[in-house]
């Protein structure tokens, strides 16, 4: 696969196209604007730079870029032969997305949702491809962490999987396969874990800083779940709690008021520069 399409140049896009170009393969990165797309191009030039400095490897910034190309729209995916889709948690959000790309690939394009909640059979649906379709949970940031879920949904095919596997592990990931169920592994146990961490706060039961610091000091994790939700985002965790709490309609998966106070307050976390924290710019 000598092309591969990467929508959406948030932080999970950005992740994952650094971490495809630096497989080898040449990419074609897309949005809605040309604007977001310059942020994503710089975004990676840092990342690339401080890679070696953050335990990763020494990268080219300018050779990992040369090999990533951008586009408004999804046209320009027409010529690669998988992509990977890295939308919001967000259910219309995706669907549209993926009526789009139906539209736009060849029949023998593999598509991977990277998604942390929303079932792959519910959105291999949106197509007329559905064995085309396959999830890949990607974790942040994309280039450091080893370990993705990998989850076929109920019409994907052998050849779907293994083309997706040829291309993870040229992207340096091992794969633990996950049948197709909302949350998957990760998901059903953090998010229960971020939300009611967020409930504490809440609740005045106790701060950010002192609910992270029992986790890390008590239990040895090296982030906090609050530390961990402004790191992957608070709109997206609050996006993938309410997808869990329609998906099994139990009353554990409530989403914290908190986390719907913060996501419409614009305090997402590191992305915004605020959410249970304060970043530096």
């Amino acid at each position: 696969m000598a092309v591969i399409g990467v929508v959406g140049a948030g932080v999970m896009g950005i992740g994952v196209a650094q971490n495809v170009a630096t497989g080898g393969h040449d990419v074609v990165l897309v949005d809605t604007t040309e604007e977001v797309l310059a942020d994503a191009r710089a975004a990676i030039h840092r990342n690339c730079r401080l890679s070696r400095m953050m335990g990763g490897p020494t990268l080219d910034p300018d050779e990992v870029l040369s090999r990533i190309t951008t586009a408004v729209g999804l046209d320009e995916l027409a010529k690669a032969e998988l992509v990977i889709e890295n939308v919001t948690e967000n259910w219309e959000v995706k669907r549209e997305v993926h009526a789009e790309l139906d539209r736009v690939l060849p029949a023998d394009t593999v598509v991977v949702a990277n998604t942390s909640a929303i079932p792959i059979t519910r959105i291999a649906s949106v197509g007329t491809h559905p064995e085309r379709v396959v999830g890949v949970h990607f974790m942040n940031p994309v280039p450091a962490k080893p370990v993705v879920e990998l989850i076929p949904g109920f019409h994907t095919t052998p050849e779907t999987l293994r083309r997706t596997r040829e291309l993870l592990s040229d992207m340096g990931k091992r794969w633990v396969d996950v049948k197709d169920a909302s949350g998957f592994v990760s998901n059903r146990v953090l998010m229960l874990t971020i939300n009611e961490a967020a409930y504490l706060v809440h609740e005045g039961v106790a701060t950010a800083e002192s609910v992270d610091e029992v986790f890390r000091g008590c239990f040895g994790h090296p982030m906090g779940p609050l530390e961990t939700a402004d790191l992957i985002g608070v709109d997206t965790i609050l996006y993938s709690v309410e997808v869990l709490y329609e998906h099994y309609a139990d009353s554990k998966y409530r989403p914290c008021p908190l986390l719907k106070q913060m996501t419409d307050a614009g305090l997402h976390g590191r992305k915004s520069g605020r959410g249970f924290y304060t970043y530096n710019a």
